[in-house]
């Protein structure tokens, strides 16, 4: 470890001798403490708006990236966030940007007004302004996107890649291709049309003398709009074919597959487009004005880069972890050299003129095959949840409202977006034909290839940063994206109503997925097994991968086997074919019959020997149980309490609770059920007398409890012979809370004031002797 850090150490150096002074960074007009509270502010109200966006679209059944680019142009410099108010510091806007400016003698903005997120006017590509976010954010934002397809890449099933490599390819091929050509043929025939710039004498002209129709193609612009409409969104047709329970049928497995090469093919397109661009820009020699030599070996090139790094990546992987588990025995440092070679990769592949975001992916496919897949995903996972938000809300920013909203934009918008929805469904449909799929299935399929998503979303903003795209065609890219977004999923689950066969020749053998359920006791319950399920089918030696995260989509296949796994709040549901149900059946049962000896073993020890021993010596927290004395004062005291029984018990303390409080028990039965429940499960009786039964149930509102004084004093009723305690005493003082299941509520701290109460300063003595409600209270009101 010590020479590899001094190695480091060395090249680094070198590194620095070799290239001499390192540049100093432009101040962009402020300075860097004011930059960087500007960013930590942008950040903030990001993480906010995206939230608030992903969980509004989620509530409307549409997936949550639709939400969190509805609030990246709600807040962006062209919407709310470009609205200034009062006559303070914030009369530009949120952020006193204009002020700053003037302060530090900057240039003002371009159209006056700062905004929440200031337009820095940074030059980027052909002079193009990136006004939209600041460097900082933008390179934030750029961080977000490597690591999107670098998990992407780690969750890609090479396997299933490989073995529907015929008819995955043909699809994807199809889609891929009529897409790119429906695009970029659209972009060359109207963006002249509605566009002074690409007009004749325009910056960005694609009519004119000397520009053939070849030329125009090869443009930067038309090439991005075809690249841009290439990419198929996994996951949002996953969840729609696991929501029909299609996930392994005919269509189910073709579309999954077409996806994940569909992917492969647009990241390919974008790497030989760059080369393209590139070539065409320093060409000039042939008759046409296109270096048609210089354009091929420079596509050769970026193609022959991205199947070279994929192939040696591959090959490499295994020793790749195995010199990374070698080196790091934490989890954690793995899965952070892990993506630190992915942004290595993802620099090299920039630096050799292809984009990051292909870097990025081929590192994810090739450890996608190594045992480092799951602990990398698991690890990153918290990284993903905060930046990916992020970037699809600043892509959200970037598009100027004004711009979108304009007649030319919203008329070419929707012929690109018509014309991108019928490319992927002739594109996929016509393939799927040749491929024994009916005209029903054929229309499946490439309706299933229709949604676009987070690539689309990056390739338009490599475009806009770059300068290969304007305002309004990052516009048009975005309306794109959110349309066929939308109506793919009904489109789908339309042509997935009727119950015909998709294929022309079904196979009996393999057709006809069917679905098993199973039922748990609550969502916590089923997502610990959900867990342990997909762990069973690892240790196994199967390949795992989640094809949708926010429903909880998991697919697994080994050689023939395939199946997928979903968890729907309590429910877990199996998807697969009559001859893998046994398989699944088997899993069930060895997981369910592991999670039974764990229950035991846990059960056993503490609830007869080590948890009376722990009560009896603990002593109640002097601290942290602030402020829930309040609820006690609402509590249903009962002194002079009589039962015989500690089901009568905890019968009439519920209903008391219910009659005294009406409002907070809807459901008196159910109440008294989950108090029971958590009883059977683990008797409440601690030690000198005291009781604490407790249930968790949807029918209580927030929580209320009550406090029961029981008579001891040998009058008939007044005993409670079955309710246990650990020292064997009678009980004397019983605690009741009920509390709704899906709230948060202070239990814990609750619990933890009145042990405190009843053991300090002999409390069960002086509780015990209250003879009156009131006396009750002022004994709960007086405990510190």
């Amino acid at each position: 470890m010590k020479k590899l850090l001094a190695l480091a150490a060395v090249l680094a150096a070198a590194a620095a001798f070799a290239h001499g002074t390192a540049p100093s960074y432009p101040n962009f007009g402020m300075p860097r403490v004011e930059e960087m509270m500007f960013l930590v502010l942008q950040i903030g109200i990001i993480l906010f708006a995206a939230r608030v966006g992903g969980a509004v679209a989620s509530a409307l059944k549409m997936p949550s990236i639709l939400g969190e680019l509805a609030a990246g142009i709600a807040i962006g410099p062209w919407a709310l966030g470009g609205i200034g108010f009062g006559d303070g510091m914030f009369r530009y806007g949120l952020f006193h940007g204009a002020a700053l400016r003037s302060l530090n003698g900057a240039a003002a903005l371009s159209g006056g007004a700062a905004a929440a997120f200031p337009m820095f006017g940074t030059t980027a590509g052909d002079g193009v302004m990136f006004d939209a976010t600041s460097p900082a954010l933008y390179g934030i934002a750029t961080l977000a996107s490597v690591i999107l397809l670098f998990l992407s890449g780690l969750e890609t099933n090479l396997r299933m890649f490989l073995k529907y490599s015929f008819v995955g390819s043909v699809v994807g091929i199809g889609g891929v291709v009529v897409s790119f050509l429906f695009g970029d043929i659209c972009a060359v025939w109207l963006l002249p049309r509605f566009f002074p710039s690409f007009a004749a004498g325009g910056a960005h002209a694609l009519v004119g003398p000397g520009i053939t129709f070849a030329k125009a193609m090869t443009s930067a612009a038309p090439l991005y709009m075809g690249i841009m409409s290439t990419a198929t969104s996994v996951g949002i047709t996953a969840r729609i074919l696991s929501e029909k329970k299609k996930m392994d049928s005919e269509e189910g497995t073709t579309i999954m597959a077409g996806a994940v090469i569909d992917d492969v093919l647009g990241l390919i397109v974008l790497a030989i487009g760059n080369g393209i661009i590139v070539a065409a820009r320093d060409g000039g020699g042939a008759s046409d004005g296109m270096d048609w030599g210089g354009i091929g070996l420079t596509a050769l090139k970026a193609f022959g880069v991205w199947l070279g790094a994929t192939l040696v990546g591959v090959l490499a992987a295994r020793w790749i972890a195995k010199v990374l588990k070698a080196c790091f025995k934490s989890t954690v440092m793995i899965a952070t050299m892990a993506f630190g070679l992915a942004l290595i990769l993802a620099g090299f592949f920039e630096y050799m003129g292809l984009a990051m975001i292909i870097g990025a992916y081929v590192m994810g496919l090739a450890l996608s095959r190594t045992d480092l897949k799951h602990p990398v995903q698991e690890m990153l996972a918290p990284v993903y949840t905060f930046l990916v938000p992020v970037f699809f809300c600043v892509m959200g920013m970037m598009v100027d409202v004004s711009a979108l909203c304009s007649k030319p934009v919203l008329v070419f918008g929707g012929i690109y977006t018509a014309l991108a929805i019928a490319a992927k469904v002739l594109g996929c449909m016509v393939p799927s034909m040749c491929c024994s799929f009916n005209l029903l299935g054929a229309l499946r399929i490439g309706a299933g290839m229709v949604p676009r998503g987070e690539v689309a979303l990056i390739i338009a903003g490599l475009g806009l940063s770059y300068g290969y795209l304007t305002q309004e065609m990052f516009g048009v890219g975005i309306l794109m994206t959110l349309v066929t977004t939308v109506v793919a999923p009904p489109a789908l689950v339309a042509l997935f109503r009727p119950r015909a066969k998709g294929v022309r020749h079904p196979k009996p053998s393999k057709s006809g997925s069917r679905e098993v359920e199973f039922a748990l006791a609550n969502d916590e319950v089923a997502a610990l097994v959900m867990s342990k399920l997909v762990d069973e089918f690892r240790s196994e030696g199967f390949f795992t991968t989640r094809l949708s995260q926010e429903d909880d989509i998991w697919e697994i296949a080994m050689d023939e086997i395939e199946l997928s796994i979903q968890r729907v709040g309590s429910r877990i549901r199996f998807y697969c074919t009559p001859s893998e149900e046994a398989m699944a059946m088997t899993a069930w049962m060895e997981v369910a019959s592991k999670m039974n000896d764990l229950a035991r073993s846990i059960a056993k020890p503490i609830r007869k020997e080590e948890l009376d021993r722990m009560i009896v010596a603990s002593e109640a927290a002097k601290r942290g149980h602030e402020g829930v004395g309040r609820y006690l004062q609402g509590f249903v005291m009962l002194p002079d309490f009589k039962a015989s029984s500690k089901k009568e018990a905890i019968e009439k303390m519920v209903e008391a609770i219910a009659k005294e409080c009406p409002n907070h028990v809807y459901d008196v039965p159910a109440a008294i059920e989950a108090v029971m429940r958590r009883e059977a499960s683990m008797p409440t009786g601690l030690d000198l007398g005291i009781a604490v039964p407790h249930g968790r149930s949807p029918s209580v509102r927030g929580i209320s409890g009550a406090v029961a004084i029981v008579d001891n004093t040998g009058k008939p009723g007044g005993a409670i012979p079955d309710y246990e305690t650990i020292d064997k005493s009678l009980v004397r003082i019983i605690v009741l809370t009920i509390a709704n299941d899906q709230k948060q509520t202070p239990y814990l701290k609750l619990m933890s004031f009145i042990s405190r109460a009843l053991r300090a300063d002999n409390g069960v003595e002086r509780l015990a002797k209250c003879k009156t409600v009131e006396e009750m209270k002022r004994f709960f009101k007086q405990a510190k």
